[in-house]
């Protein structure tokens, strides 16, 4: 990003911030750019969802383009590549076909990076910029401000966005366009393998006739403690699946990954036909720990 198409740094008072998406993450997410000050303009399909946001100071507004024209920045937090076009690339209502020049769109929504790539050429037509910027952390992340988040795309943009990603979590600079979403698909084969490991441990541990949450508090500060369990470990002996991110979110992106050329994932395989189980089983919108479910079903257990 050239310094003359933004002369002044990001801060409250003077950046306009724009927010499409208030699921889960996005909504917690929103809630702390709201806290530190900053203008919101907000698009949701179901804008009474966010009334607390409303309250905190949010801005609704009646399309994504309405929410561009009035933004410096607008980030994104949706479910599916597909919403990601919706939201972005629609001719009439879309993010770009009102953004002003010099604006930038930063998409959290984990996608594919074939599309980050487009979207981010598209950009540049349009004298914008475009980066993507999946996060991981759940909805603990989201709230406490702590998520890693993978950015791709020109890495002068990015530098000029770290206030307002450093509200959110910890970004980390992965490359040009789509390589923040190559990350994330990454991301979500190692905590598919760690979530596939606990609950498989978990069932084996009842099998054998121990309490759950002796063997839980037994190996989490041992070689099997991870983050997943940090994570989702408490959530899992509670039997508390409300999600953070949903089961049929997981499928997704383990499918991007799988689609991939040139590359094997058995691992990652195996583990979406297991997150396939939780959706079959009726519970693709439970959190993504709900994986133990699964393993209890076929183990003959009450889940």
């Amino acid at each position: 990003m050239e310094a003359a198409c933004y002369p002044s740094p990001i801060r409250p008072g003077r950046t306009r911030v724009g927010w499409i998406g208030i699921g889960v993450m996005g909504s917690a997410m929103v809630a702390r750019v709201l806290a530190a000050g900053y203008a919101v303009a907000v698009y949701a399909r179901s804008p009474a969802k966010g009334e607390h946001l409303r309250r905190a100071g949010a801005r609704f507004l009646a399309s994504p383009a309405d929410v561009a024209l009035s933004s410096d920045v607008v980030f994104t937090m949706v479910g599916h590549p597909s919403d990601v076009r919706s939201v972005v690339l629609d001719p009439t209502t879309g993010v770009l076909s009102s953004l002003s020049e010099h604006g930038v769109l930063v998409d959290f929504t984990s996608s594919h990076p074939a599309l980050a790539r487009e979207i981010a050429g598209t950009a540049r037509t349009k004298s914008c910029w475009s980066i993507d910027a999946p996060v991981s952390g759940g909805d603990a992340g989201a709230r406490d401000g702590k998520l890693a988040i993978f950015t791709g795309g020109d890495e002068h943009v990015i530098e000029w966005l770290r206030p307002l990603f450093e509200v959110m979590g910890r970004p980390t600079y992965m490359g040009g366009p789509g390589s923040g979403q190559s990350s994330k698909i990454a991301n979500q084969i190692v905590v598919g393998a760690n979530l596939m490991a606990l609950s498989e441990a978990i069932v084996f541990a009842q099998k054998a006739g121990l309490e759950r949450r002796d063997f839980f508090e037994a190996v989490r500060a041992g070689a099997a403690g991870t983050k997943v369990m940090e994570l989702f470990g408490g959530k899992v002996m509670e039997r508390d699946y409300e999600p953070g991110g949903m089961a049929e979110y997981i499928v997704k992106d383990l499918g991007m990954g799988l689609d991939e050329e040139g590359v094997v994932l058995p691992g990652a395989a195996l583990n979406r036909q297991m997150f396939l189980g939780m959706v079959a089983n009726g519970d693709g919108k439970l959190g993504i720990h709900g994986l133990v479910t699964v393993i209890e079903r076929m183990n003959n257990m009450d889940a």
